[in-house]
């Protein structure tokens, strides 16, 4: 047991590391915020920024209007990073947000779709949001990448050919259409 609690310990510490890191790179837009905040209270910003997600955990199993904060959570830095990608010359970052969009987006048909898990599970807005995060983690192989490569893609390359050509038979009964009424 003591074994196991110094291996979380030991996680947690290097978590933590990571964090500071990441609230003191001057690339990432938060740190003149974290700057100001840890000038103005005295507080260290790891525990300003662990005390402010353990506000929003709270308040997403609790508060009114929880749908609304995971969904600014799971829109507003992706959308501002996909900005800066799309002015960016590499394709890399593209390739990354794009990614995280279409995963965003399946799972947002999914959930309208399956509305009642909503009500159901328990936590939903809790769990949504850390799906999220887990998705648009600055890492190499984050959420997104991972149910991009394992589940959509292959299911992508088996019916893409089929889809496509649904989709040209419709394009061509449409314009049909259209050319008639002229």
């Amino acid at each position: 047991m003591t074994a196991q609690l110094s291996q979380v310990t030991q996680w947690f510490e290097s978590y933590k590391g990571t964090v500071n890191k990441s609230l003191h790179d001057s690339a990432k837009p938060w740190t003149k915020i974290f700057d100001l905040v840890e000038q103005r209270t005295g507080v260290d910003r790891v525990k300003i920024f662990f005390g402010a997600a353990s506000f929003c955990a709270l308040y997403l199993i609790f508060g009114y209007g929880a749908q609304l904060l995971c969904n600014i959570i799971g829109v507003l830095y992706p959308a501002y990073v996909s900005i800066h990608a799309i002015e960016s010359s590499t394709k890399q970052d593209d390739t990354k947000w794009l990614t995280y969009w279409v995963t965003f987006g399946i799972f947002t048909v999914i959930e309208f779709f399956s509305h009642v898990l909503t009500h159901v599970i328990p936590f939903y807005w809790l769990l949504k949001c850390a799906f999220l995060i887990w998705c648009m983690l600055p890492m190499e192989n984050n959420g997104s990448v991972i149910i991009y490569h394992k589940l959509l893609r292959p299911y992508f390359l088996k019916h893409h050919a089929s889809v496509d050509k649904i989709i040209d038979d419709g394009m061509r009964k449409a314009g049909n259409v259209l050319n008639k009424s002229d």
